[in-house]
């Protein structure tokens, strides 16, 4: 079995804006882990980067991983 590497220490940022950068490299880690096939992942882009409701479906993808991440920082309070 392939030893992975661990990417993700934590959900905890310092701020916002920190928090908001994981979040879109949590959505870009599942479709990388989803589609492990660089070629292929290449071919969907240039199909997607071009399509409104998959932009609004990457988009929200982003904002649930958002979501997470601003509820385990207690909103930054």
């Amino acid at each position: 079995m392939e030893k992975k590497e661990i990417w993700l220490e934590s959900l905890i940022t310092k701020n916002p804006q920190e928090g908001y950068e994981l979040a879109i490299k949590l959505s870009r880690m599942g479709v990388k882990s989803t589609q492990p096939d660089i070629e292929v992942l290449k071919k969907l882009r240039k199909e997607y980067a071009n399509s409104a409701s998959g932009l609004t479906a990457a988009s929200h993808v982003i904002a649930v991983n958002f979501q997470t991440i601003s509820a385990a920082n207690k909103y930054w309070k």
